[in-house]
């Protein structure tokens, strides 16, 4: 029986290492293999061979035994607001996005998906209509920011888990994918420059807690009123409100920062005296500021609130003396804005494959 290729795109710093322990390579001649892969975005084994002060017969058992696979572009969609959706395929089976938001005209944060599809089943998430499909590998996930890094004409600075799929389901995958780009010799993106967005799975969250990870969390409440949040959130039955504002107490307290919490604004449903309310009683005691983010239903079923009923929320809102802010959620009009990602093609201008830039 043939022995299955190492995946180089699959390993972390650490898991490369232990690959190549039977060699004894010294560290420098890891990272300048794993910065071959990552940091300088190889296209083929030949580049990976080619990496300086590696001593040849690790090289050659290299080239021999692993494979270097890549995410295959099926076309990139620019938005009106020059958001730009990624449309990915993958050997492995299914579809799946990213988008690329451009910062103050410097830079671009990369939203990832760490799913096909999503488990969760958020009412007005076309990702969650969708079910659940497959959890990716922390290749394809590393490779959705390296596929629009080596396009892009600014450098990328962020990487937000908030595209299809719940990455605290997909944990392993997605934390492997996170180390990779934080590495030095990987994409070399900050650790607090990442941040998983969860709709409140409260097991990945403690185990987030435990393992003390460098990244951070945006916890996607929409609610706290318990019974509004359930219209909304199925999550809500398995991980009930008191247990994820438990965690996100312990995720403030021990990271001695605010704790995001992205609330969706639906107009008549959650933006009333009595949902700032129930927020003030709900976190008192608790840092938090609070993302207000206009829902993106394109079925019509869940509306965003008008410019007065916004206002009036946010004046409910000031008895949190809390920081809040409204988080742009661009490029709806090609469907890639919070909630809207499904696999679409839709919208906006089909670009064609720029000419490749360094990272």
């Amino acid at each position: 029986m043939q022995q299955a290729k190492l995946n180089l795109k699959n390993l972390d710093f650490e898991g490369l290492t232990a690959a190549l322990a039977p060699f004894n390579p010294s560290k420098t001649a890891v990272l300048k293999l794993f910065a071959s892969v990552f940091a300088h975005h190889a296209q083929s084994l030949d580049d990976v061979k080619a990496a300086p002060q590696v001593p040849k017969r690790v090289s050659d058992w290299v080239v021999a035994n692993s494979e270097l696979p890549s995410l295959t572009i099926v076309e990139r969609r620019k938005a009106d607001d020059g958001f730009v959706k990624y449309l990915f395929s993958s050997s492995l089976g299914g579809r799946f996005e990213a988008v690329r938001i451009p910062l103050f005209d410097t830079k671009y944060i990369v939203c990832v998906s760490s799913q096909v599809g999503c488990a969760l089943a958020c009412d007005f998430c076309q990702t969650g209509k969708l079910g659940f499909k497959r959890n990716l590998e922390s290749w394809e996930i590393v490779d959705q920011v390296m596929a629009i890094r080596s396009e892009a004409d600014r450098p990328v600075r962020g990487v937000v888990f908030m595209g299809m799929g719940e990455p605290l389901l997909n944990y392993n995958e997605a934390t492997r994918a996170a180390r990779v780009m934080c590495h030095p010799a990987g994409l070399a993106i900050s650790g607090r420059a990442i941040t998983f967005s969860t709709a409140g799975w409260v097991p990945g969250i403690r185990r987030f807690l435990r393992e003390d990870l460098p990244y951070r969390l945006a916890f996607s409440l929409t609610s706290a009123i318990a019974e509004k949040r359930a219209q909304v959130l199925p999550v809500e039955k398995t991980h009930p409100l008191p247990s994820l504002v438990e965690v996100i107490r312990e995720y403030a307290l021990t990271r001695k920062e605010r704790a995001m919490l992205a609330y969706v604004v639906i107009a008549g449903f959650n933006t009333g005296r009595e949902d700032a309310e129930a927020l003030a009683q709900t976190f008192d005691g608790i840092p938090i500021k609070v993302d207000l983010i206009d829902v993106s239903d394109p079925t019509g079923k869940y509306l965003p609130p008008g410019a007065e009923e916004l206002k009036r929320f946010r004046d409910h809102l000031q008895i949190l003396k809390a920081p809040i802010a409204r988080r742009y959620s661009g490029g709806k009009d090609i469907a890639a804005a919070c909630g809207m990602l499904e696999a679409s093609q839709t919208g906006g201008v089909l670009l064609p494959q720029p000419r490749a830039t360094a990272p």
